[in-house]
């Protein structure tokens, strides 16, 4: 299923234990920026954990419902408060996420060739785990924030055609499919979808994002509206448009 990054901010988020209640709600998510899939989801856990900033790998996350706005976690609050703490005011560290990683006893996605390490997928099934040695294959990650993202101008081959205006993540796999561009600079009225896979570059330090399309190319895809985002059509129409133009 595809959410909107935006849309899933404010969802309440339920503990495995009914006990426990509400953990807290969704602020953004922290993602890397060589798969392009989603690392935590922050969450704002109200008065009973005001201190601490809260991460929750996806590992734990079990089901999105949009009728309730609810996403299920598998964790209880005692688990959380006993895991390791993170500074609001730095940056998700390699010394933290190993002990995050370690702490949850869950595999760690930077030590191998895949998307979730040595998995290409979300391996949830604790008895099909295996244990590795990782050689060549460690990467560095480096974790970006969707809230701080969003505003990024997008630059094609041939200049600037607007700025990011969320993302749409699929939950089954937590990578992001696409980043939603409002070219309201250049093209009053009109939004557009970009994947990843389009991006050339981002400068960071320039808050810009650099895809190999032309603005025309741009220009003639298909627009998008929230209502696209439901059909199965506009995705095949998008990709073929690209296919056709030879991206």
């Amino acid at each position: 299923m595809l959410s909107k990054v935006k849309t899933l901010k404010g969802y309440k988020l339920d503990a495995v234990d009914e006990q426990d209640g509400k953990i807290g709600k969704v602020k953004e998510f922290y993602f890397d920026d060589r798969f392009w899939t989603i690392r935590y989801l922050v969450a704002e856990t109200g008065t009973w954990l005001a201190s601490r900033q809260v991460l929750i790998s996806p590992y734990a996350l079990v089901a999105i419902f949009k009728e309730e706005k609810t996403i299920d976690v598998t964790l209880s609050k005692k688990q959380i408060e006993n895991s390791p703490s993170l500074d609001t005011d730095k940056p998700v560290s390699r010394q933290f996420e190993n002990s995050f990683y370690g702490y949850y006893d869950i595999p760690m996605y930077w030590v191998g060739p895949h998307r979730w390490g040595y998995y290409p997928y979300i391996e949830r099934d604790r008895g099909q785990w295996k244990t590795f040695t990782p050689v060549q294959t460690v990467w560095d990650p480096h974790l970006r924030s969707t809230e701080a993202v969003s505003g990024y101008n997008i630059h094609a081959s041939d200049g600037e055609i607007g700025h990011v205006e969320d993302f749409i993540i699929d939950d089954e796999t937590w990578e992001i499919r696409y980043l939603i561009v409002n070219t309201s600079n250049w093209w009053a009225g009109k939004k557009v979808l970009i994947s990843p896979q389009w991006i050339d570059r981002v400068s960071w330090d320039e808050k810009a994002v650099f895809i190999n399309l032309s603005r025309e190319a741009i220009r003639q895809s298909p627009e998008y509206t929230d209502a696209s985002l439901l059909t199965r059509d506009y995705e095949i129409g998008l990709h073929g448009h690209y296919n056709r133009k030879g991206y």
